[in-house]
């Protein structure tokens, strides 16, 4: 064979080397021997029988006995006279033909084609996939014993109490209870019901509403879902929960004093649905689905607001506290007040904390959305929400994903070495002009490594942080250099137990955002104590005071806000171009 000529499978060779060898098992040559001991047996009781038997063995033996006197040169008998016997017995798509048959040429073709549609008949397997139960629900499995007319009954008697049978919003708990839901999804039903074009629901648009989601929803993540979402979605985005938090400001006991300062009310509503996105949408794509609804504990909170009165404890979403340290920490970077900030606003976080290079990476786009904001350079309240509770909390899903899309340069879904010493030489610099001698990369490497435990050598997944219990150690080593120190200081032993305390109650935000709110309460006591010519030296604040300072914004505007800036709402930031 010549030096460029390539060797090629013949497949007939190889066709032909796998039937001699079935050919020759005896298993095949026992089938085949029994086979033609039936065909011969068969085609004598069918010339004995003549067109007596119709069965499918005997039409097949007579279509091998026409074969075989074919290929055997028999042309005395009249090969047509077996062409009523395959009409008769073979079901096919047209009738039999009554035309004359001139040759046997055609009626040899016709015998075959009869033959393939016996064979296609006889081989087709029984359809399996009745037998396996359906297992995927995404409106929620259906239940068994529901009475969609008891519970539409009940809520027609319910609208019977209303004048003209027509409910307005502070008429829908009535109508939420009676369809068993709880009291703050009356906004949802009032403006899934439309509401808010009239101004009242009428009971006739109501109940059909409602039968609509019985009938296509069975738990309550799917009609939470279908009572906020646009038409023709399946998932919420943003917008969709203005509507429903609008309602809890205006009627949930524990935001009382926020109705007079309206000019808040977008800030705050803004800030819970970070919250709600940033535990909820664990996919990262702007979409709050079913499933997603479904996995988290949103909807148990919702339920929460109905029991519990003082709103700062629903920590998870809703605190007003939790949105007061937020909110006041936004306002001190943001100098020019145009709810932006960019680099240098940013910076100055935690008096210069994080390292230059993780804020440019934050302002890559790597976790920030809206692309109008990132062209420009800057950042919105949105996106320092998630910045914020980030930087607290380094051990939640969400900020170990936050902060490894940072640090991940390349985008390769893993942490090389080469990236953990791009952000660990400006940690060395801020060390040195401290007048502290900073630890060899090497050294602290072998550090991180001891703490991750990767599973693939040389280089950190996202699997591997999330296995780690110390998470935060690993992250502000790189980046905080004011925690790191902190860290530095502490006892091994220590970050250990703290570490495994993963059960504890409180967690590491919340716990921040406690000190932080006691700081801005005893700042503010200060405050009004100095302008009112008190002594310097401050008194304990007593409980009511403390209350006053915590729940009734009309005494503090707040902060001297721009009128113009009173309308801002979720329009501005662009969340449409999020995530393509």
């Amino acid at each position: 064979m010549s030096p460029g000529k390539m060797l090629q499978p013949v497949l007939k060779m190889k066709v032909d080397e796998l039937f001699l060898c079935w050919l020759s098992q005896p298993a095949t040559q026992l089938a085949l021997k029994d086979c033609l001991r039936r065909i011969k047996n068969e085609e004598k009781t069918e010339i004995s029988n003549g067109n007596s038997g119709h069965g499918k063995n005997e039409i097949f033996a007579n279509k091998n006995s026409n074969s075989k006197r074919c290929l055997l040169g028999d042309t005395k008998s009249p090969l047509v006279s077996f062409s009523p016997q395959l009409s008769t017995a073979l079901p096919l798509a047209t009738p039999a033909s009554s035309r004359n048959i001139s040759s046997a040429r055609p009626t040899r073709r016709s015998s075959g084609t009869r033959v393939v549609q016996t064979k296609k008949e006889e081989t087709l397997p029984p359809s399996l996939s009745q037998n396996i139960p359906t297992f995927y629900f995404p409106r929620g499995c259906p239940k068994e014993k529901v009475n969609i007319d008891a519970v539409i009954a009940k809520i027609e008697r319910t609208f019977s109490e209303f004048p003209n049978e027509r409910a307005t919003i502070e008429d829908m708990g009535k109508v939420a209870k009676a369809c068993e839901c709880p009291l703050y999804w009356k906004g949802p039903l009032f403006y899934c019901a439309g509401g808010e074009r009239t101004g009242y629901v009428s009971v006739h648009k109501f109940v059909a509403m409602w039968r609509k989601v019985l009938q296509t929803c069975y738990d309550d993540a799917a009609k939470f879902v279908h009572l906020l979402m646009n038409p023709g979605c399946n998932y919420l985005v943003q917008e969709d929960f203005i509507p429903f938090l609008q309602d809890v400001v205006n009627s949930h006991p524990g935001l009382s004093f926020l109705k007079e300062a309206a000019e808040f009310h977008s800030r705050y509503i803004t800030t819970v649905i970070q919250r709600i996105f940033y535990t909820v949408n664990r996919s990262w794509s702007g979409k709050i689905t079913c499933n997603e609804l479904r996995k988290s504990n949103f909807l148990q909170n919702v339920a929460l607001l109905e029991e519990e009165a003082d709103i700062n404890q629903l920590t998870d979403y809703f605190s007003y506290e939790h949105f007061y340290v937020i909110y006041c920490k936004f306002w001190e970077l943001d100098t020019d007040h145009d709810l932006y900030i960019d680099r240098k606003d940013l910076a100055r976080h935690n008096d210069h904390a994080i390292s230059n290079r993780m804020i440019e990476r934050i302002f890559s786009g790597a976790v920030t959305r809206g692309r109008k904001a990132q062209k420009d350079g800057k950042i919105s309240y949105a996106d320092f929400v998630w910045f914020l509770i980030s930087e607290e909390d380094k051990k939640t899903p969400t900020s170990i994903e936050y902060w490894f899309r940072c640090m991940d340069l390349d985008g390769d879904g893993a942490l090389s070495m080469y990236e953990l010493e791009y952000f660990y030489e400006e940690q060395c610099q801020k060390l040195d002009n401290m007048a502290i001698e900073p630890l060899p990369f090497e050294d602290c490497l072998c550090q991180m490594l001891d703490l991750v435990k990767p599973q693939c050598e040389g280089k950190i997944t996202l699997h591997d942080l999330k296995r780690c219990k110390l998470t935060n150690v690993f992250f502000d080593t790189f980046f905080n250099i004011e925690k790191y120190l902190d860290h530095e200081q502490k006892d091994q032993f220590s970050m250990l137990r703290d570490g495994e305390g993963e059960n504890q109650e409180v967690s590491d935000w919340e716990k921040y955002a406690a000190e932080e709110y006691d700081i801005l309460v005893a700042e503010e006591a200060a405050s009004e104590q100095w302008n009112d010519g008190y002594e310097a030296e401050l008194n304990p604040v007593d409980h009511q005071k403390a209350n006053v300072l915590k729940y009734q914004m009309e005494k503090r505007p707040f902060f001297e806000m721009p009128s113009h800036l009173a309308d801002v709402d979720l329009d501005e930031y662009d969340y449409e171009e999020d995530f393509e």
